[in-house]
């Protein structure tokens, strides 16, 4: 799958795949073509995906074969033991999480779960959790702190599940205390946007000592396509929303609502997953071997002034 903005790349893949087949049948020399194609392909990642909008980032994160939070659990963790249920209503499928080893450190990691599938998409319910599914996200939260045990949470819905029965069952009280309840967490909390972070839903788990995003994932109120229709009662507006939410990595690193980014593969995750697995794996334990040096007094103060001067100004 390629998006529009990918055009000038497929179509010089194209004509490298093109030149490959031609010297595989051995009749002409285009060992030189195929040199300067891959060149050619190189610049052009380059400046494609060094140069991208708002929009184009939020469709990357959207992409179908980028990791989901149970590809970097199974290929970065070992021994997870998925935890089920949130003692009041069912188990969520949209949030998964449970005890793991993360290096030689046991950790809780959570987060939001997608399907690959039409079957999966409605079996995870789009990654869109029910108040259920934040409820078993805070029970397993303060069973991490019970046992002193560190909070990793990955972040990846287009929002919390807008029906009717999610608002019956107490939608935002339910997301509104994990907000409270997570401000307050005794041991280190570390979230993590790795695809969509849309609204209160992608809020609901992410209140932490350290808060980062992906290179190419996006983090607002609102998705684009909302937005726009708000607005403009269209989603033909969507580019416009997406530039003026101010979604990107970098944007919200520069307004100061992030700790920081992680470095993706030239392309996406989506296209050498083994090395965001490493990557992210790596920045976890870097920022755990810090955290897990402050009292709990001390990550609690932090992390409640960190929230508290988001958005704080001054008129002169």
């Amino acid at each position: 799958m390629s998006f529009d903005f990918e055009k000038p790349i497929v179509e010089l893949e194209e004509q490298l795949e093109s030149a490959q087949k031609i010297a595989e049948k051995g009749k002409v020399d285009v060992s030189g073509t195929i040199a300067e194609l891959r060149q050619k392909i190189e610049v052009a990642k380059k400046e494609v995906y060094g140069n991208m909008t708002g929009w184009q980032k939020v469709q990357l994160s959207r992409h179908p074969d980028r990791p989901y939070t149970m590809d970097y659990i199974e290929n970065m963790t070992e021994g997870f033991m998925e935890q089920h249920g949130d003692r009041n209503v069912k188990d969520d499928k949209a949030i998964v999480g449970g005890f793991t080893w993360l290096g030689d450190r046991t950790v809780m990691i959570l987060g939001q779960q997608k399907g690959r599938n039409t079957k999966m998409r409605q079996y995870r319910n789009f990654g869109m959790p029910n108040p259920e599914g934040y409820r078993k996200a805070l029970r397993l939260m303060k069973l991490a702190e019970k046992f002193n045990i560190p909070i990793i949470t990955l972040i990846d819905t287009p929002g919390a599940s807008p029906g009717l029965e999610a608002e019956e069952r107490g939608q935002g009280e339910a997301i509104a205390k994990n907000l409270m309840e997570m401000s307050v967490l005794k041991v280190p909390v570390i979230c993590v946007v790795i695809g969509e972070g849309a609204s209160g839903g992608a809020l609901g788990i992410g209140v932490g000592d350290r808060v980062l995003m992906l290179e190419n994932t996006w983090y607002s109120v609102i998705s684009p396509e909302s937005c726009s229709s708000i607005l403009w009662r269209s989603w033909d507006f969507k580019e416009k929303a997406a530039e003026s939410l101010k979604l990107t990595a970098e944007n919200m690193l520069a307004n100061g609502l992030i700790d920081g980014i992680i470095p993706e593969p030239l392309g996406g995750a989506n296209t050498d997953p083994a090395t965001i697995y490493t990557t992210l794996k790596a920045v976890l334990l870097k920022h755990l071997d810090v955290l897990s040096k402050l009292k709990p007094a001390k990550l609690i103060e932090q992390r409640i002034a960190k929230f508290s001067a988001m958005g704080a100004f001054e008129e002169v």
